[in-house]
């Protein structure tokens, strides 16, 4: 391959654009579609040229990249009339970057063989928050490794660390949508702790630092609480992509022959989120069920998420970051340490919040067992897990200091006697806490 290969790229969303603007950035020469015109503005302006059909876009690109939200969308784009397939040469590379259904990617990939094209499956972790625009991204790859070792370079340039996972092209959306499944419960768990939170009188931004030098820290706890206090529950991602994630999460499982039984709640609560709320609602809403349930908002008078995908879209991160043992980096003002509130409560409510962050690492450490268990059962092994948990979820306590987390399941029952499903609704919570008392 060229020193600098060219690349098309197929979908220029939220997921795509700044991809697409660090490609330009590192010199290469970068082939844009979209459905819509639009949405590639932006990097057009920035120097990404604009073709008109997925067919076009490919013709003489040695790598094209797919970025898409649903299944049927990169089989329209690959395989549909005027497809990328047909305007690929042999020997190029088709990486799709979206999380869909692996069945579909892999019969992409038995119809991009046939042309002598190589296929890679490469979800996307940390995308947003710390992905492109902390310098964190990782990629989970399988597939042709003839493609992975000819694309790598053009992955580590857009990218802080590649996993190539394993050969068989379909198991590394497996590895991503157990990664989401660790989110995903850790923002359905904190908005109704939010909840107990505001209906004990305890000052929400006090909660926020309170959990963030607690046990029950995690990237949700962390990075999403500031999209439900202003209440733009995160412009980075759709409702619909969310739903789409959990169920598939769901149907990995029983193709694996592993139970899930936490993971089916969340999902459940997802798919309750996608019946109610518009499909392009930000994915972060599924927390406003629980605040319609208990007739509040979990509002912060005058808070502003530190995000372009807050309430603030205009919001630009800081230049001073912060780096761990790891090597995972942060913008100003999030950290990867925290001290506790200055500010001190009455006594029982600082038990409370105590009660709730044991609460809140408990269950990040039962969805890291069904996690573990989900990948193994895929193929991998628990080093390689614990790599991409660790670089595909960001810095969560329990996951980062698991050696020496002690799970206790009498938590549970310290819990349960504050009663605090009698003064807030707490579905989920309820769910989870029958599932284990059985």
């Amino acid at each position: 391959m060229k020193n600098k290969a060219t690349v098309a790229y197929i979908g220029t969303g939220y997921m795509g654009r700044p991809m697409i603007f660090k490609l330009l950035e590192l010199g290469y020469r970068v082939q844009v579609y979209d459905k819509y015109v639009k949405a590639a503005k932006t990097v057009i302006e920035a120097g990404a040229v604009w073709y008109n059909s997925p067919k076009e876009v490919a013709q003489d690109a040695d790598i094209v990249m797919t970025n898409l939200p649903l299944p049927h969308h990169v089989t329209e784009n690959m395989l549909g009339d005027n497809g990328a397939l047909a305007g690929m040469k042999t020997g190029s590379t088709w990486i799709d970057f979206s999380t869909t259904d692996y069945h579909n990617t892999q019969y992409i990939a038995g119809e991009a063989k046939k042309k002598g094209v190589y296929s890679l499956e490469v979800p996307v972790s940390n995308l947003s928050h710390m992905g492109v625009d902390f310098g964190n991204i990782s990629f989970y790859v399988s597939g042709d490794r003839q493609g992975f070792d000819s694309c790598h370079p053009v992955l580590n340039g857009i990218g802080k660390i590649s996993f190539f996972v394993l050969n068989k092209i379909g198991q590394a959306q497996g590895v991503k949508l157990l990664t989401n499944l660790l989110c995903y419960t850790a923002i359905v768990i904190l908005g109704e702790v939010l909840v107990i939170a505001k209906k004990h009188e305890i000052p929400l931004d006090w909660m926020w630092e309170f959990i963030k030098a607690s046990q029950g820290n995690s990237f949700a706890a962390e990075q999403i609480s500031p999209f439900v206090f202003d209440g733009s529950y995160d412009y980075s991602c759709s409702l619909e992509i969310a739903v789409k994630d959990t169920d598939l999460t769901v149907k990995l499982a029983e193709e694996f022959n592993v139970p899930l039984p936490l993971g089916r709640i969340i999902e459940a609560r997802y798919r309750q989120a996608g019946e109610k709320y518009k499909s392009a609602d930000n994915y972060i809403i599924v927390t406003k069920l629980v605040e319609d349930e208990n007739n509040l908002d979990l509002r912060i008078p005058e808070f502003t998420a530190p995000s372009p995908y807050g309430l603030n879209r205009n919001y630009v991160y800081s230049h001073k970051f912060v780096k761990d043992d790891f090597g995972r980096i942060k913008p100003h003002p999030y950290q990867f340490n925290y001290d506790r509130p200055k500010q001190k409560l009455q006594n029982c409510l600082e038990e409370i919040a105590q009660t709730l962050t044991e609460f809140m690492a408990y269950i990040n450490y039962l969805i890291l067992q069904e996690s573990y268990k989900l990948g193994q059962n895929i193929g991998l092994t628990q080093d390689l897990l614990v790599n991409v948990i660790r670089w595909g979820c960001g810095s969560s306590w329990v996951s980062d200091n698991e050696n020496s987390y002690q799970p206790n399941d009498r938590i549970i029952a310290k819990f349960k006697d504050y009663n605090f499903d009698q003064t807030a609704k707490i579905p989920t919570i309820n769910k989870i806490i029958a599932l284990l008392e059985k």
